[in-house]
């Protein structure tokens, strides 16, 4: 039996855990990731480089890595993570740096993430990170509550409540056409865990990954958060995610929650039109803080069609 091609779409620690799942029952692993963070050490090199954000996609490099690396190139996959400290870079971790002057010299952000990626020994044919898109976006946000009604920028975003709506900008800013093949491609789509509206719909949201998810013949999963976070989803219970997901034109055919998580919600009745599947088992990690790759993948592969 064929082993699944299967799409990862978000950022973040979470789109990190995903991944290093996925890795464990599909054929072919392809990582999409969201480029609009403006904090950090990736906010600096935005602002003096004017490039798509490197952070999320750095830990996803790692994450895909994973042992793939070995040999030569697992101390480069460990030293992607290191982070300087008391030097002109200071702040700076070096996956980032190394994703920028990639960029500079290729002239392209997709061409530099394929070559950090061969660097860390990841076979293209097997695993694959990309950007959400090509070029630096900002992400936008309808704030009930907020003067104006609006509120630009990732890290902003992320500290507010009431948020209904999010976008990037530029609205016409080109997804890579090997990330809407992927989509188009694949046998599953899992979408999170991580930050509801500045990780998993900064992705999701971008025109051609959207239609894409739309067009896809595969099983589109949301992974849903261990818990609130912050202000940006405070309150929120299960059926409030996937409310969220729906407004953006993004309809999961299931969703995956923890056994002892965030309560259901009105999901609907089996057969309305409105019902989704829902899937709660045990997929954190014992220390109860992170979602646990290993039981996360037991479930996820039981939901390939």
């Amino acid at each position: 039996m064929l082993k699944p091609q299967v799409v990862a779409v978000g950022g973040g620690h979470g789109l990190a855990a995903t991944i290093r799942a996925v890795r464990r029952y599909a054929g072919r692993t392809t990582a999409v990731v969201a480029t609009a963070d403006d904090g950090g050490s990736t906010g600096r090199l935005r602002d003096a480089m004017a490039l798509p954000a490197p952070g999320d996609v750095r830990h996803c490099l790692v994450a895909m890595a994973g042992n793939d690396s070995g040999g030569d190139a697992a101390p480069l996959v460990d030293a992607l993570e290191y982070r300087f400290d008391g030097t002109d870079v200071a702040g700076h971790a070096l996956g980032n740096l190394l994703l920028a002057g990639l960029t500079a010299v290729t002239g392209d952000f997709v061409a530099a993430v394929d070559e950090a990626s061969r660097l860390v020994g990841l076979d293209p044919d097997v695993a694959r990170v990309l950007p959400a898109t090509a070029e630096p976006v900002v992400l936008r946000a309808t704030v009930a509550g907020v003067r104006g009604g609006e509120l630009t920028g990732q890290v902003a975003i992320s500290r507010a409540g009431g948020i209904e709506r999010v976008a990037v900008e530029p609205g016409g800013a080109r997804a890579p056409a090997a990330a809407v093949e992927a989509l188009v491609d694949a046998d599953q789509i899992v979408l999170g865990p991580g930050s509801l509206f500045t990780s998993v719909l900064a992705a999701a949201v971008v025109g051609e990954l959207r239609q894409a998810l739309a067009d896809s013949r595969g099983r589109l999963v949301y992974v849903c958060n261990l818990r609130a976070e912050g202000t940006e989803t405070f309150g929120y219970d299960v059926a409030d995610h996937v409310a969220a997901l729906r407004r953006h034109g993004i309809e999961p055919d299931v969703v995956v929650t923890h056994a002892g998580g965030l309560p259901l919600g009105d999901l609907g009745q089996p057969g309305a039109g409105t019902a989704i599947e829902v899937v709660r088992a045990d997929v954190v990690h014992p220390g109860g803080l992170a979602h646990d790759s290993a039981k996360l993948a037991g479930v996820l592969s039981e939901l390939v069609p």
